[in-house]
């Protein structure tokens, strides 16, 4: 997408947190669009990095799948994000800001630490979550999350050990308080963890269903809005 910006000169692209951290270093690049959650370091790590460096430090402009709370924090230390899927009328209008951030000081060390302070905060996510089962509440581990479906507006979740309803009135609230780096929505009536897909199977008219590993086997289908991310996560 940022290639059809004739402003932008793109001089590195990096696939996981370490090399973005080798990049940055070696090439001093005025911005830096980059993912909260990476493997290897995730972009607030990143961003500590650099802080902690001594060297210059870039305008960051962090893509997240995160809710208001956190992008709050991205507002009050005056740097950019770009809220999942990420939509080109709002990447131009990101870009706008960070060519009038240019002729700004670059960030401070201690504007950066209070940055990821507040994000801190604001992206802690639950390790538990509360299914109701017949006339039982229970806590479950959310890596144990198969899936998640909506019916009739009552969301139903699955787990490895056991199934039931859960308190969130829509998926949106639900995947808000997971990780979006595990939990993926293939379909607006279903939300996966990635973790958890057992096969993916090719259906009609170049679409595709996700087998998950619980013990029905469930297949879940594969919007295609979808089908590119399905695309990205498994290099199909």
């Amino acid at each position: 997408m940022l290639k059809s910006f004739p402003s932008v000169e793109i001089i590195g692209s990096a696939g996981d947190g370490l090399e973005a951290l080798q990049l940055i270093q070696q090439h001093q690049p005025d911005i830096v669009f980059m993912d909260v959650q990476m493997p290897g370091l995730n972009g607030l790590e990143v961003v500590r990095e650099i802080a902690t460096s001594g060297g210059p430090i870039p305008h960051f402009i962090f893509a997240t799948a995160y809710d208001q709370y956190a992008v709050q924090a991205f507002e009050v230390n005056a740097v950019d994000y770009l809220l999942k899927p990420i939509e080109k009328e709002r990447l131009a209008k990101s870009i706008e800001r960070a060519e009038n951030l240019l002729g700004s000081p670059a960030q401070e060390t201690s504007q950066v630490e209070s940055l990821l302070e507040q994000l801190k905060s604001g992206l802690r996510q639950p390790t538990k979550i509360l299914l109701k089962n017949s006339n039982r509440l229970l806590l479950v581990d959310a890596a144990d999350v198969i899936y998640a479906g909506i019916q009739d507006g009552l969301i139903t979740i699955v787990s490895t050990q056991i199934e039931g309803h859960s308190n969130y009135k829509t998926i949106e609230d639900l995947q808000s308080n997971l990780d979006p780096a595990t939990f993926w929505r293939p379909h607006r009536s279903y939300l996966v963890n990635i973790n958890k897909i057992q096969e993916v199977v090719p259906w009609f008219k170049s679409t595709y269903q996700l087998r998950m590993s619980d013990k029905k086997h469930t297949e879940i289908p594969v919007s295609r809005a979808q089908t590119k991310r399905l695309r990205e996560l498994f290099k199909l």
